[in-house]
Formats: C-alpha cells, sequence, structure tokens
C-alpha cells in the first residue's frame, strides 16, 4: 500500500507538470497545480483500490492517473478573448 501511495503522488506530479508545459496560460499558480495534481492522483489511487480490492497493480496506477486527470481539467480557466464590438453599441 506504501508503494501504491508513493507511486500513484508521484504519477499525479508527473501529470501536474505536463499540464503545466502544455497549457501556460490556463491554469492558476503552479504550487496549486502540483497539490490538486498530486491529491487527485492519491485519491484515484485509494478509490480504485477500494472498488477493486489489493492485488490489481496495473488498475490501481491507472485509477490514480484518469481521477488526477480529472482534478486537474478542473483547474483550466477559459481562454481570454478580445471583447466583441458590436454595430448598436456605437
Amino acid at each position: 500500500m506504501l508503494w501504491e501511495s508513493i507511486s500513484s503522488v508521484v504519477l499525479g506530479l508527473a501529470l501536474s507538470w505536463v499540464a503545466l508545459r502544455s497549457l501556460p496560460g490556463r491554469l492558476p499558480s503552479s504550487r496549486v497545480v502540483f497539490v490538486t495534481g498530486a491529491l487527485g492522483a492519491l485519491f484515484g489511487a485509494y478509490l480504485t483500490q477500494a472498488t477493486l480490492g489489493s492485488g490489481h497493480l496495473l488498475a490501481t496506477p491507472a485509477g490514480a492517473v484518469l481521477v488526477g486527470a480529472v482534478t486537474l481539467s478542473l483547474l483550466i480557466r477559459p481562454r481570454r478573448r478580445r471583447p466583441v464590438r458590436s454595430v448598436t453599441a456605437q
């Protein structure tokens, strides 16, 4: 259980790093992203192990990555758009 927890946190941190590199302007501060990714992956590992039971060595990290990705996707902000001027506002 200890190694699964450590590996899920490492996977969450790696997923957070990838998210920060691929979406630099659309995420909050890196500290928030790293904490959210690690805690989301840890919760995903716990949830997967509670659902399937022990002994699923490939399913637990997969569940950790999936839940970590979902929690990180909740942090994505929309792109900033320029204000559109309407014809009637002039």
